[in-house]
């Protein structure tokens, strides 16, 4: 099951004279990433790179920011998808000592410091949300807010017309017991409209 990151978590690596400055956080897209890249430039001006990884669906991307091919952004992208993680940046800000690492030092300098930043960070379940829209007639409200209540699904809308209409939100494990629940009490006078599936 993937996961995302609870909050940005940091790491700092020294290897011969070396500074690189990890930084794991949750960053749902590409042009998230590119900000946010773009504000590290900003506050590290002297750096010598700003690598980077993105694991974002189709929006996943690599960046060496400089460094050999393939030695920073893809061995990070590497070690966010082995975590099993989504919607997940790691950014490593490197400050070069003066001494050469080589392409096999930095691959192991850029993935060991986007590790140990994992490390420290706290993971959280990705679980999919199905958005769901039924109409009642208006008697019926009241026990379908309060269903809802108890199954700690999200109303998003409701709208008052012939019918009452409700769209509502809720992990899609708990989709089964609630319309079971809302069918038996609402004795065939409650429709489900569409539902459609949403990654949080």
């Amino acid at each position: 099951m993937p996961f995302s990151l609870a909050s940005p978590a940091q790491f700092e690596l020294i290897v011969k004279k070396s500074r690189f400055i990890a930084c794991v956080e949750p960053i749902p897209g590409r042009e998230q990433a590119l900000a946010r890249i773009a504000q590290l430039k900003d506050e590290h001006p002297d750096a010598a790179h700003v690598c980077w990884a993105l694991l974002a669906g189709g929006q996943s991307a690599a960046n060496d920011d400089g460094e050999p091919g393939g030695t920073a952004g893809r061995p990070m992208l590497e070690v966010l998808r082995h975590q099993d993680l989504q919607g997940v940046m790691a950014s490593v800000v490197r400050y070069f000592g003066g001494i050469k690492l080589g392409t096999g030092g930095l691959v192991r300098a850029y993935t060991d410091a986007v590790a140990q930043a994992l490390l420290s960070a706290e993971k959280i379940l990705l679980t999919k949300k199905i958005q769901m829209t039924c109409s009642v007639p208006y008697a019926l409200e009241g026990m379908v807010r309060r269903e809802l209540e108890l199954a700690q699904a999200a109303l998003l809308v409701v709208s008052h017309g012939s019918v009452v209409t409700l769209t509502l939100e809720l992990p899609e494990n708990a989709v089964p017991k609630l319309t079971k629940r809302l069918n038996e009490a609402g004795m065939g006078r409650l429709a489900w409209i569409n539902s459609h599936a949403m990654d949080n």
